[in-house]
């Protein structure tokens, strides 16, 4: 056999060898690409959180420290040729493990952060969701307490590493959201001069609410009293001119009573200076569309709720059976 045709038989052998190798390196790729990932060094699943920023390089990068991915060139690779590169969302990833870079890529294009949780109870203070926002890990930087009143209770879903000020920020723009839809289409011939004093007033109906579907006619006590200038004469009011609507943990006293300040609506008629707590939508619905009533009274009829009444005497009656129940029950301890 000639040396030409021994070297064309070599060269064409080295040809499928390289071919063969290069087959196998695409599978192997493939594979490590669809294929089951790394184990998770503790748990099922591996916390990562990928900053803002981030460019696909560094994405890859933070994955393959994380032990989630085999190969950080891969990952980068297959972000490229899916077009996934420039669609990759920061924030905090569960990975589960021995996750495929596959399904890793597409929850990171998808977004698929895991989200934390702050529940703001109707008739918080400000200062009490304050606490709340301060005391969730996930978050960071530091906020001011915000304007009693400025913020809309609900269940909030935050990032890791989200800004604290931006979170309260969101609950002040649902608040305002909420609010300049319902005074827009608030019941004629209200008593409320803006959105803030329907804002106060619910605040207050808020506090003297156990029974949410007693909040409509609580409002229209209250909105009655305004209109004929008589006084609220709501206990929340002078706790929060003594505690900022903390809990008093006793009664208030007499001397708290007959003291001439600004939230003491048994001295003061019409409305506090400012709100007490943070109203929820229903509150704030309840005032701004009070239903028809001449009620203008109303106390605690030992089950969570209240006795209404529209004349003082028959109020007084209403008082008399409250305060035959306290004894009762103060005897049978």
């Amino acid at each position: 056999m000639s040396p030409r045709r021994l070297s064309r038989r070599a060269a064409g052998g080295g040809a499928a060898i390289a071919l063969g190798l290069a087959i196998l390196l695409g599978l192997a790729g493939v594979w490590s690409y669809v294929g089951p990932g790394p184990k998770a060094e503790s748990g099922n699943v591996t916390s990562v959180v990928l900053p803002r920023g981030a460019g696909v390089g560094r994405i890859g990068a933070t994955l393959k420290d994380a032990g989630v991915i085999s190969s950080a060139g891969l990952f980068t690779l297959a972000a490229r040729l899916t077009g996934a590169a420039s669609e990759l969302k920061a924030g905090e990833y569960a990975i589960p493990s021995g996750a495929s870079m596959a399904r890793i890529l597409a929850d990171i294009r998808a977004g698929k952060v895991v989200r934390h949780a702050i529940t703001i109870p109707e008739g918080w203070t400000s200062g009490m969701v304050l606490d709340a926002v301060k005391a969730e890990p996930a978050l960071s930087g530091d906020a001011e307490e915000p304007p009693e009143g400025s913020i809309l209770p609900d269940t909030y879903q935050v990032e890791k590493g989200e800004d604290r000020t931006q979170v309260i920020n969101r609950m002040r723009e649902a608040r305002n959201r909420v609010l300049e839809t319902l005074w827009a289409s608030r019941q004629p011939g209200l008593p409320l001069a803006s959105p803030d004093e329907a804002v106060t007033l619910a605040s207050i109906v808020e506090k003297e609410t156990g029974v949410a579907s007693e909040r409509p006619r609580v409002a229209a006590v209250f909105i009655n009293r305004l209109r004929i200038g008589m006084a609220l004469q709501s206990d929340p009011t002078i706790i929060y001119g003594i505690t900022r609507g903390r809990p008093l943990g006793r009664g208030i006293r007499a001397s708290e009573l007959a003291a001439a300040t600004p939230y003491n609506s048994y001295r003061v008629t019409g409305l506090p200076p400012t709100p007490i707590a943070n109203p929820g939508r229903e509150a704030l619905a309840a005032v701004l569309d009070p239903p028809k009533s001449d009620e203008l009274y109303f106390v605690a009829d030992g089950t969570g709720g209240h006795a209404f009444a529209a004349t003082y005497d028959e109020h007084q009656r209403n008082v008399a059976k409250w305060r035959a129940l306290e004894r009762q029950r103060a005897g049978g301890r």
